[in-house]
């Protein structure tokens, strides 16, 4: 089946049609519309499963830089959460095949599965540039040979952008719960148990399973609550061993941070309290607007498992795992917290600290997944911290 991917600034790329069968257009809503979202393009060569299954792109049709996609097939061990969040998935070259022991399906099969919408055959080196030189725009995937051009990207203008929306409450979890999943070990290699002593509650603000893994691994006993859960709550969780936290994790997620006001709010509780505190992404921008500090969206924004980032502190490069449209204001921070990462490609704020309240955050995506494992070592000065207790 033939398939157009549409931007809003009139450009369109002929392609083919995968995964889930978009709707007439006739019958697509402007405000939910399915296929349509703002177009961004993430530049890591694999790890498509963590890229699709990453609640951070709700609201966005992700373009893949790699030429070929799909070939290591689908499996539900990669996954980073429950469902597929985002709005649309396009690609160079479908892979006809996958040739990984791991796999349990196809690319194709598992987004009619979900509803989520794919087209290949995109000339995705014309499209990056395009991103790149005007910036992250508004697009929609159809199928609908009845439509016209024009009528497409009539309607494309029409939906809503990113700017001012919450799609926090869209992602996070409805109810707490306890999470005790470790890493993924090859069979061979067998569980590594390890002795839990630290408590941690992690807010959900559309995160990633593989962050809950890494905490679990380290000795963390992990409580996740939904993302409007006030910082008084929080604070007051008991866990098994009848203690409450020793830290609070805030996590990844979509959308514009400056309207995640009950975010904003739960954090400066947390600072108030002296519990250690660890942001990550999204989980970052709120500790930024916490501090009084400001956000801004991004030109097209960071996506992709290669964006170089030095830590100020150690002057060490690091390569990490990004996926955020927006980005703090390193201006509106100072005096308010020390400046610990910057990212060498555009110098843009990676990493805060905040001695004072014993916090820090990354822009970033230190669980690796995908992406190298340059980063890691963030959560064990997260676990050091911890283990110093507050004060």
């Amino acid at each position: 089946m033939k398939a157009r991917l549409v931007l809003e600034d009139g450009t369109i790329f002929p392609g083919e049609s995968f995964g889930a069968t978009t709707p007439k257009l006739a019958s697509l809503l402007v405000s939910d519309a399915v296929g349509a979202g703002e177009v961004v393009f993430n530049t890591a060569l694999s790890g498509y499963e963590e890229i699709l299954s990453d609640p951070s792109y709700r609201g966005q049709i992700v373009a893949m830089t790699a030429p070929q996609i799909g070939n290591t097939g689908w499996n539900r061990e990669d996954l980073e959460s429950a469902r597929l969040h985002l709005a649309g998935f396009v690609v160079r070259e479908l892979s006809p095949q996958a040739s990984s022991w791991r796999s349990e399906g196809g690319l194709h099969e598992a987004l009619v599965a979900a509803g989520v919408p794919g087209i290949s055959g995109v000339d995705t080196r014309l499209l990056t540039r395009i991103l790149r030189d005007g910036g992250a725009q508004r697009g929609l995937i159809s199928s609908d040979e009845a439509a016209s051009d024009d009528e497409l990207v009539a309607f494309v203008r029409r939906t809503p952008t990113l700017d001012g929306r919450d799609l926090v409450r869209e992602v996070t979890c409805q109810a707490a719960y306890d999470f005790s999943e470790p890493s993924w070990r090859h069979p061979d290699e067998g569980a590594v148990p390890v002795t839990p002593r630290f408590n941690v509650v992690a807010y959900d603000f559309g995160l990633k399973r593989n962050i809950l893994r890494r905490l679990v691994d380290l000795g963390c006993r992990v409580r996740v609550v939904p993302a409007t859960t006030p910082g008084e709550a929080a604070l007051a969780t008991k866990f098994s061993d009848d203690r409450g936290p020793d830290g609070v994790f805030f996590s990844n997620g979509p959308g514009d941070p400056a309207v995640v006001t009950y975010g904003v709010d739960a954090c400066r509780k947390v600072l108030e309290s002296g519990t250690p505190f660890f942001g990550i992404c999204l989980g970052h921008q709120l500790l930024g607007l916490a501090l009084g500090g400001g956000t801004y969206k991004l030109k097209f924004g960071h996506h992709g498992a290669n964006q170089p980032v030095m830590d100020l502190g150690t002057r060490r490069v690091e390569i990490t795992s990004q996926n955020h449209g927006f980005a703090v204001d390193v201006e509106s921070l100072r005096g308010k917290a020390e400046l610990s990462h910057v990212n060498l490609q555009d110098g843009t704020v990676e990493g805060i600290r905040v001695t004072s309240a014993r916090a820090f955050s990354v822009q970033y995506h230190p669980e690796a997944a995908p992406g190298p494992h340059d980063a890691r070592y963030l959560f064990d000065r997260f676990v050091d911290l911890m283990q110093r207790g507050p004060g």
